[in-house]
């Protein structure tokens, strides 16, 4: 099974384009394609990302926001898939230099509990492999313009 999934997600253009974001392999590339096919669906990654569970639940009174926990809503695999990607990169540290996020991921690890982080992350590689899988381009390291269009 896992060889036909690498066969499927090296031939299959959007699996491609999505493995070129770091941490993401053909299991999550191919479980993405299968879930969304090309994201018409969702209106921007944020919509994609509520939609896996991987955003904050809200409660707003009086013009003051007040953020929750994660929602843990939609796709259950989808969401495991992405936390297992976020931490996986967040297991080397010395690499994440050589990631266009990589200066966002160090103050978030400072400034918050290592899960907490990797949720987060993985909030944010959902946002670009959906950005990345709507536009049918590839992730670019050095300068990530999918970072923009989130």
């Amino acid at each position: 099974m896992s060889k036909e999934i690498e066969e499927i997600s090296q031939t299959e253009e959007s699996c491609a384009n999505i493995m070129s974001i770091p941490g993401i392999g053909p299991m999550i590339s191919t479980a993405m394609v299968a879930a969304v096919g090309q994201g018409e669906a969702f209106d921007r990654g944020r919509d994609f990302a509520a939609w896996v569970g991987l955003v904050p639940r809200q409660f707003s009174t009086g013009g003051r926001t007040i953020l929750g926990r994660i929602t843990k809503r939609g796709s259950r695999y989808l969401r495991m898939l992405f936390v297992q990607a976020a931490k996986v990169i967040m297991m080397r540290p010395h690499r994440w230099q050589d990631f266009s996020f990589g200066a966002w991921l160090e103050q978030a690890v400072s400034r918050m509990p290592r899960n907490k982080a990797a949720v987060a992350l993985a909030n944010k590689l959902a946002r670009i492999a959906w950005s990345i899988l709507r536009h049918g381009t590839r992730f670019d390291t050095i300068r990530d313009e999918t970072m923009e269009a989130i």
